[in-house]
């Protein structure tokens, strides 16, 4: 038993050292654990629970627009749209899932633009969804020495180099969908929305899409606009136009916009008013704050800056005036033309501008263009800021009162209307006739007289003494001291108008005696329709030239569509400059004009002679070569009343063949317009007191 006992004694030992070195060792770990439990365990379930604060911007819609009488001829259309907003880290594996989840609810067809659709994807992007489709079987196209000496961008290039068109040319049109999708969802920026679709989203579609949202990571089902024209095409060509979501910020104003807090896929304003006030009817962002864990995931938001609408804009345009004038415009444009096809084969064009001489504000401005390979009449209303011609006799008021401003004439001389001839040029005389007698300056205006102009033009040259067919002494100085005076006007300046641009016209090279006499009649310098309209208003209103603008109000958004929100800013009138006149010798050509428009013999008389609301301007006619053939500018400037001015307007209807004073005819049926117009706005007690 003894030696029994001896020989377990060994095992036991061990066995017991065995236990007691576990337990110290557990001992070790618990206390260990403590620690960590006790004194790090606020730090690691920090670390654990460790999240990350982002904040993104949400557009929102633009500023209506209004024209004077608050009627909106801008608006923002609702429209169903499924936007996109990754969270942090999401890669294309998992955007093709959504992608994928995304195609059994919509469809990126939009019946007519399917092909159109279709004809955006790519070669590449078909290889890169089979790149995701195919990642292992793509992987063993790159060589083991490919993968040790490449970059992961440059393996995955080659990768797609090596994939064949063939193994592409089996995608389905269902594929083609994801595709589509896909190609919108890589386009999104991180916890920023991007339109996967807002055109043609049905009432299905949306619903679809908002049951499975939670299927659908980043995917949300909302509401978007695009803009929207209750009036048609109507000066929609002057209102400008904004970029799709597909087109965001303009590339060549990329940084501009970066800097100023747009998002790449913002829209904006790229022509037109919406270019010009692009700041204004933009809004403010709403910008929000997103908690993010570790993985990426969103567990909280809230808004930190409320977001707002974009301010509205009420223009001076008076929208029913405007469609009046547009009408008139393109009628007797397609009247002249249907009547004298092969006499008027080049005549495409009638522009006019309407506005308060007073103020500057702009009333109407109207193009009509014929698109002779279309057989169409469209609306070009940019024309009339764009386009530069020969205005002909209308610019003659800004002659006599640049020669008596240079002293060379004085109010009521006299000349002779008869032909002139300087030496070695062709003879020269008045339009209408070959002699009209003895004209004053009221007369010269009144009959149209190109000689009266020629002496004017001649004297600011240095040349007093005048004989038929011999030379004449000239100062090259003459031209820019006569481009000076008509610049007081408003003629081959800016009009400063608020729109992204404007032509301010051709100024001929070549300083001779008789390219100023062509100059004096309105047949050398080329000017714009808007630049003719602030020219009248600037007689018409004593002198003083006041900048053209579109603008009248800013209004702050309402959140009631039904009325206008309170005013924000107002548009003063701005003068630009008081021309270097006496108000006597302006009233001189204020007579002349009269003259012309109300006295038998003036060339407007048969159309406005009998009028009632006082007319008064100046014709104009101007030759004009086009592709080797003979072609007249007509052009016609006019203001009303005569003794206190409320509306001014200029017309140009260039390369006329017979254009049986078509402009007189437009100028006769707008200013009717725009009495009349007037007449039925009036109040009823109104009516009765002038009664």
């Amino acid at each position: 038993m003894e030696k029994r006992d001896k020989r377990k004694h060994p095992f036991t030992l061990r066995v017991s050292i065995l236990f007691l070195l576990i337990f110290f060792l557990f001992t070790i770990l618990i206390f260990r654990l403590g620690v960590v439990q006790i004194l790090n365990g606020d730090s690691f379930q920090a670390e654990i629970d460790r999240t990350t604060q982002d904040t993104t911007k949400m557009p929102v819609p633009r500023g209506r627009i209004y024209d004077r009488y608050h009627r909106v001829i801008v608006d923002n259309q609702p429209l169903y749209a499924i936007t996109y907003m990754p969270a942090k880290g999401v890669q294309a594996q998992e955007r093709l899932e959504v992608a994928e989840k995304l195609s059994t609810f919509i469809s990126m067809y939009h019946g007519k633009n399917k092909q159109a659709q279709l004809d955006t994807l790519t070669l590449r992007d078909k290889k890169e969804y089979w790149y995701l489709k195919h990642i292992d079987e793509a992987k063993k196209r790159l060589m083991e020495k490919e993968v040790a000496s490449m970059d992961p961008s440059e393996q995955y290039s080659t990768i797609l180099k090596r994939i064949n068109k063939e193994e592409v040319n089996d995608i389905t049109e269902e594929q083609l969908n994801i595709i589509l999708i896909k190609k919108e969802l890589d386009k999104a920026m991180t916890l920023t929305p991007h339109i996967v679709k807002n055109e043609g989203v049905t009432p299905s579609e949306f619903a679809k899409v908002s049951e499975h949202l939670h299927e659908l990571p980043g995917i949300n089902a909302t509401t978007d606009w695009k803009r929207a024209y209750p009036y048609g095409d109507t000066i929609k060509k002057l209102l400008g136009s904004i970029t799709s979501h597909k087109e965001g910020i303009l590339k060549d104003k990329k940084d501009f916009y970066l800097t100023r807090g747009y998002s790449p896929n913002d829209r904006v304003g790229k022509s037109g008013l919406e270019e010009q006030y692009e700041a204004v009817l933009r809004g403010r962002k709403e910008q929000m704050k997103y908690t993010i864990n570790k993985r990426g995931e969103i567990v909280d938001s809230n808004i930190v800056v409320e977001g707002q609408q974009g301010k509205d804009l009420v223009l001076t345009i008076d929208i029913a005036l405007q469609e009046k004038v547009d009408q008139i415009v393109r009628d007797e444009l397609k009247a002249i033309i249907k009547k004298y096809p092969y006499e008027n084969r080049h005549m495409e064009d009638a522009l006019a501008v309407v506005l308060n001489p007073k103020t500057g504000e702009l009333l109407a401005v109207s193009g009509q263009h014929y698109d002779r390979k279309q057989n169409a009449f469209r609306n070009t209303a940019y024309k009339a800021l764009y386009d530069q011609h020969i205005p002909g006799s209308a610019v003659k008021g800004a002659t006599v009162l640049a020669g008596y401003q240079s002293a060379v004439i004085a109010p009521g001389d006299t000349f002779y209307d008869k032909p002139l001839k300087i030496k070695g040029t062709p003879e020269k005389s008045s339009y209408t006739d070959s002699s009209l007698g003895l004209l004053n300056d009221q007369d010269a205006l009144k009959r149209s007289s190109n000689v009266y102009m020629f002496y004017i033009a001649l004297r600011m040259g240095g040349e007093y003494h005048y004989q038929y067919n011999q030379p004449v002494t000239f100062q090259k100085e003459a031209f820019q001291e006569m481009r000076n005076y008509f610049s007081q006007f408003g003629l081959g300046v800016q009009t400063g108008v608020d729109y992204p641009y404007e032509g301010t016209g051709y100024k001929g090279p070549n300083p001779v005696a008789g390219n100023l006499l062509d100059f004096a009649i309105g047949q050398y310098d080329t000017y714009t329709t808007m630049q003719l309209a602030q020219y009248v208003s600037t007689i018409a209103n004593d002198g003083l030239r006041v900048r053209h603008h579109f603008l009248k109000e800013i209004r702050l958004p309402n959140p009631s569509e039904k009325q206008l929100g309170s005013l924000f800013k107002s548009v003063n009138t701005d003068v630009l400059n008081r021309v270097e006149m006496s108000q006597s010798q302006i009233k001189r050509v204020q007579e002349g004009f009269r003259r012309v428009y109300q006295e038998p013999g003036g060339t407007a008389y048969r159309e406005f002679g009998d009028k009632s609301y006082n007319p008064a301007g100046k014709t104009g006619t101007a030759e004009n070569e086009i592709n080797g053939n003979y072609t007249e500018n007509l052009t016609l400037i006019g203001y009303a009343p005569f003794d206190h001015p409320e509306v001014a307007f200029a017309i140009v209807v260039p390369h006329t063949g017979k254009g049986e004073h078509v402009n007189n005819k437009i100028g006769e049926r707008i200013m009717d317009a725009y009495f009349e117009l007037k007449e039925e706005r009036r109040e009823p007690k109104d009516k009765e007191q002038t009664e």
